[in-house]
C-alpha cells in the first residue's frame, strides 16, 4: 500500500513513512493509492466480533508490510485497553430509529482518544524499531491536545508541542493539557484563534531546515493514521445495526472535517450508507460551501463548542482531491487561493460530486443549548454541545433509514455551557476527580511562526 499527496508533487510514500511524516512536503495531506474494499461477506463476520477485532479487519489493508498481524494486534489491543467502557463505542437508542454513538469513553472523554491512542502505540513500535526520535507539533481546539498528550506522555523517543488557542477551550481541555508532569510534553497557548494554530503548524511543516532539523512529525487529522483509525466506529456500530444488509446514516459535529471523511472512507470501502450529513456551529463555513460552492472565510465566532469554532478545515482538502478526481493540481491551486485570497471556487463538476456525497445543516448558539435541555427531557440524556449540535441536525434528517449521531466528547468536558441549559453540572469521572487541583504548566506565546520554533528548538531532548 502507497500513499500519495492530494497536491500531486510530494514523493509516494509507505504507510510507515506516511504516517511519521503527517504533511506532505508539498503542502498536501497523504492518502492511499487504491481505497480497499470490503466485501459484503466480510463485512457479515464482523458481527459479534470485538472492537479491537472488527479494528484488525478494516485497517489492516492499509498499513501494508508496516507490522506483522501479530504486532498490529498487540498495537490494537494496547490502544484500546484503557478506555472504559467494554464496547469501547456503545450505541444507545435516544428515538426511533435515532441512535447515539458514544466515542468519550476514552482516556481524555473525547473522540479523539479513539485515534491518538492508537497513533501513540503505532509511533512507539516504529521508533522503537529504528531508533529514530522525533518532535510532534500539533494544534488543537482543545480535544486532540489533550487526546495526543495524553497518548504519548512520558514516552521516551518522542518530545510533543501543543498548539492551542488561548482563552478558547475550555477549562476541563485546557488543564487536560496543562496538568500533566511529564518533561517530554508541552502546552502553548498561542494568542489568536484555532486557525492561527493550524496555520502555524503548516508553515512550521514547509519550513523544510527546521522541520527536517528538529525531525518533526505531525498528529493532527492531518496525518492518515488518524483518519483511518476513525473508520473503525462506522463499521462496529453499523453491523450493529443490521450492515451490510441494512442501510445507515451518520450525522457528525465536525469542524476539521477528519471524521466525516472517515465516514467516506468507511463508504468507499463498502459500508451501505445512505447519508453522511455534516453538522456544524454558527462557523458553519463547509455548510455554506455546500450551499454556495465557494469556500469563503468569514472570520471564527467563540462559542459554547469550541472544537467546531475553525474556518480552515484541513481534511475538506483530501475532500476535494476526490472531488476531484485525484486532480493534484487543481487542489493545490485552490489550497493557494484560500491562503492568499482567503476563499476559492469549487468546479460545478467538483461541488456535484460533494452534494452527492454530503449532506449538512447549520445550528446557532440558541438551538444548541435548546437541544441540550430538550435531550435530557424527552431522551434521557445529557449532551455536550458538539453532540447537541449533532442530534439537532440529524433530526432534521431523520427517515426510515436508522441514523447514528456520533456524540464527540463527554458533557463534563464543557461543564458550564451544560449545566446552563440542562440545570445539571456534569460530573467528571473518579479518575479525574481532582483535575482542577492539580498545578498547571503552560507557556504563553504569540502566534509568531519563528517564536514557537524557538521554543521547540530549546525544549527537544537531543
Amino acid at each position: 500500500m502507497r500513499y500519495i499527496s492530494t497536491r500531486g508533487k510530494a514523493p509516494t510514500l509507505s504507510f510507515e513513512e506516511a504516517m511519521l511524516s503527517g504533511l506532505a512536503r508539498d503542502g498536501g495531506l497523504y492518502l492511499p493509492e487504491t481505497i480497499l474494499t470490503l466485501s459484503p461477506d466480510d463485512i457479515r463476520a464482523m458481527r459479534g466480533k470485538t472492537y479491537e477485532d472488527i479494528a484488525f479487519t478494516v485497517m489492516r489493508p492499509f498499513i501494508g508490510d508496516t507490522f506483522t498481524d501479530k504486532e498490529f494486534r498487540q498495537i490494537i489491543e494496547d490502544a484500546y485497553s484503557v478506555f472504559g467502557h467494554a464496547a469501547r463505542a456503545p450505541l444507545v437508542q435516544i428515538g426511533r430509529n435515532h441512535f447515539l454513538l458514544e466515542l468519550f469513553h476514552g482516556p481524555t472523554l473525547a473522540f479523539k482518544d479513539f485515534a491518538m491512542q492508537l497513533i501513540g502505540q503505532l509511533f512507539q513500535k516504529a521508533l522503537a524499531r529504528s531508533g529514530k526520535r522525533v518532535t510532534i507539533v500539533g494544534a488543537t481546539s482543545g480535544d486532540t491536545g489533550s487526546a495526543a498528550i495524553e497518548a504519548f506522555r512520558g514516552l521516551d523517543s518522542v518530545d510533543v508541542f501543543i498548539l492551542f488557542p488561548d482563552g478558547r477551550v475550555s477549562d476541563v481541555q485546557r488543564r487536560q493539557m496543562t496538568t500533566p508532569i511529564e518533561s517530554n510534553v508541552h502546552a502553548l497557548a498561542v494568542e489568536g484563534d484555532f486557525d492561527t494554530c493550524q496555520a502555524t503548524l503548516k508553515d512550521m511543516f514547509n519550513d523544510f531546515d527546521f522541520r527536517d532539523g528538529v525531525r518533526l512529525a505531525g498528529v493532527n487529522s492531518i496525518n492518515w493514521a488518524r483518519v483511518l483509525a476513525q473508520v473503525v466506529y462506522y463499521f462496529s456500530s453499523a453491523v450493529s445495526l443490521g450492515a451490510p444488509d441494512r442501510k445507515v446514516s451518520f450525522t457528525v459535529p465536525t469542524g476539521n472535517f477528519g471524521d466525516i471523511f472517515a465516514g467516506y472512507i468507511a463508504k468507499s470501502m463498502g459500508l451501505p450508507i445512505e447519508k453522511l450529513v455534516i453538522a456544524t456551529n454558527q462557523n458553519d463555513i463547509l455548510h455554506r460551501t455546500l450551499q454556495t460552492g465557494a469556500y469563503t472565510k468569514d472570520g471564527v465566532l467563540p462559542s459554547i463548542s469550541p472544537s467546531m469554532d475553525i474556518q480552515v478545515s484541513s481534511n475538506f482538502e483530501r475532500a476535494l482531491f476526490m472531488a476531484y478526481d485525484g486532480d493534484g493540481a487543481a487542489v493545490a491551486t485552490q489550497m493557494y487561493d484560500l491562503k492568499t485570497k482567503g476563499s476559492f471556487d469549487i468546479s460545478q463538476g467538483a461541488i456535484q460530486s460533494l452534494r452527492e456525497t454530503y449532506t449538512s445543516g447549520r445550528v446557532s448558539e440558541a438551538e444548541t443549548s435548546a437541544m441540550i435541555t430538550r435531550a435530557q427531557a424527552e431522551m434521557g440524556e445529557l449532551l455536550c454541545p458538539h453532540s447537541a449540535v449533532g442530534v439537532k441536525v440529524a433530526l432534521d434528517y431523520q427517515g426510515i433509514t436508522p441514523m447514528i449521531t456520533l456524540a464527540t466528547a463527554h458533557p463534563a468536558k464543557f461543564p458550564a455551557a451544560v449545566e446552563k441549559a440542562s440545570g445539571q453540572h456534569p460530573a467528571l469521572p473518579t479518575r479525574m476527580a481532582d483535575l482542577f487541583d492539580r498545578p498547571e504548566r503552560m507557556t504563553h506565546v504569540a502566534g509568531d511562526v519563528a517564536a514557537i520554533q524557538n521554543i521547540i528548538r530549546e525544549r527537544i531532548t537531543a
